[in-house]
């Protein structure tokens, strides 16, 4: 287990590795996610193997720390991701992010261009206030303090028990904050940080889900989306080949 200081007071973002060749391949968790439960069977694989592999925790899930100080926007994800970064001293890398972690990616190849090469983005949060079906919709219904005390048992209970695995180890105050931050989204919109990119961008979205919105859009902004045949939201698990073949490059 590595460890980076991503604030002035001491706080540390984790994160495990395997060793390999570069650029190296960085995996984001979505919101109440980890990054190793989520995407360590794909690192695994034999197609992706021999490449420098780093499954980050965002602050406040996982192993990283959960200070009550921050903020846990987008923007201040991705400086904590940057800071993981530095430390491992890598450049050019390939970030693989899920859900609020392919928002955060996003925020990363914008702010720190020279960390991010390519972006591997599985149903990535592109813009504000998503739809009242979705989880940090839910959980950013509730007030803070209201969550905390009462709100993060009660999301626990209706998410079904992959979500809750990792989500009851991510802290409420933290997973609430992250979610006001998705609803709130960024300026300009992640989607148009994505749109105004030039890295490689891939974009996979879940049969299950439906059409990406304005897909139309970013494949004319040169980003390649890709529809995924039997999966819903979480890709890694409902066609973890197809998920491989992505982050392989060979789709």
């Amino acid at each position: 287990m590595r460890q980076a200081e991503f604030d002035s007071r001491g706080s540390r973002i984790r994160w495990t590795e395997v060793p390999g060749a570069r650029p190296a391949r960085v995996y984001v968790h979505g919101l109440g996610s980890m990054s190793s439960v989520y995407h360590a069977h794909i690192a695994a694989r034999p197609e992706l193997a021999g490449r420098r592999s780093l499954f980050v925790d965002l602050p406040g899930h996982g192993i990283s720390d959960r200070p009550g100080h921050f903020g846990y926007t987008l923007e201040e994800h991705a400086d904590a991701l940057a800071a993981a970064l530095d430390a491992a001293e890598l450049t050019d890398c390939e970030v693989i992010g899920h859900s609020m972690g392919g928002a955060v990616a996003i925020v990363l190849a914008h702010r720190r261009p020279d960390l991010v090469s390519r972006l591997v983005l599985a149903e990535a949060n592109l813009d504000p206030s998503p739809p009242v079906t979705a989880g940090s919709s839910d959980i950013a219904s509730f007030e803070e303090e209201v969550f905390v005390d009462v709100g993060h048992a009660r999301v626990l209970d209706r998410v079904g028990p992959l979500w809750a695995a990792t989500m009851r180890l991510a802290d409420p105050r933290a997973l609430h904050r992250s979610a006001v931050a998705l609803r709130r989204g960024t300026e300009p919109t992640m989607r148009r940080i994505l749109e105004g990119l030039t890295v490689d961008r891939l974009c996979l979205q879940g049969e299950h889900s439906g059409e990406l919105e304005d897909g139309s859009g970013l494949r004319a902004a040169g980003v390649r989306v890709v529809t995924v045949p039997g999966a819903g939201h979480n890709i890694m698990f409902d066609n973890p080949d197809v998920f491989a073949a992505a982050v392989a490059g060979n789709l």
